[in-house]
């Protein structure tokens, strides 16, 4: 049940016109994940820092949802628990950024690329190490 509310809070957050614009951040496009191995600190944090980490999405101030995709300790240790370690299909974040629940993030933003998906896909399955 508390998992339902948390969806619902994001559904809600994304509906009410929590924007997520910033024309000055890069948009990730240049950040390539390995097949496997992947890496918390070498690949998916620096995409974070790229694509949502910022002021007006899900950096450290107002933060949208009151998600802050700053640090590990940030995605993992929050209320909406978006990572479920080990189980991607099963992750809001996961289902966020491939447009299966609510609206796709980054919102308002270019689409992350496959192999970007994958890539969170893959350190999800991995077991979301802090590594």
């Amino acid at each position: 049940m508390r998992r339902l509310l948390c969806v619902a809070g994001l559904a809600v957050a994304a509906a009410t016109g929590m924007q997520c614009s910033d024309s000055n951040s890069p948009n990730g496009s240049d950040i390539v994940f390995p097949p496997n191995n992947v890496s918390f600190g070498a690949h998916v944090q620096p995409l974070f820092n790229e694509t949502c980490a910022f002021t007006g999405c899900h950096g450290d101030n107002q933060p949208a949802a009151g998600l802050r995709l700053t640090s590990y300790e940030n995605l993992m240790f929050n209320p909406l628990q978006v990572v479920i370690q080990g189980k991607p299909d099963e992750s809001i974040l996961v289902l966020r950024i491939e447009g299966r629940l609510g609206s796709r993030m980054p919102l308002n933003r270019p689409a992350l690329t496959q192999n970007q998906i994958n890539g969170i896909r893959t350190w999800i399955a991995e077991g979301a190490l802090n590594n």
